[in-house]
């Protein structure tokens, strides 16, 4: 399979003005992975726009491999509570 969530987010990312941020949503969420087994997690993370607007398809639950994708060390994230 081909597809990767965390380089569509990229691409996305790389269209949208500066400004964006991301928020921890501390409410249980799912994912499946690539061998089609489902992950549950506890919170997700969500990227908004510069008007406050989620930003679509750029729901993510894990960090790290946000950072991996973007070549950005996590404590460089525009990250707020």
């Amino acid at each position: 399979m081909s597809f990767n969530h965390y380089a569509k987010i990229k691409y996305i990312l790389q269209h949208q003005p500066s400004g964006w941020y991301i928020k921890r949503i501390n409410r249980p969420t799912s994912a499946k992975n690539f061998n089609g087994d489902i992950k549950k997690y506890e919170y997700y993370y969500r990227i908004f726009d510069i008007n406050d607007e989620p930003i679509k398809y750029c729901k993510f639950q894990q960090l790290d491999l946000l950072t991996k994708t973007l070549h950005i060390p996590a404590q460089d994230l525009p990250i707020v509570e």
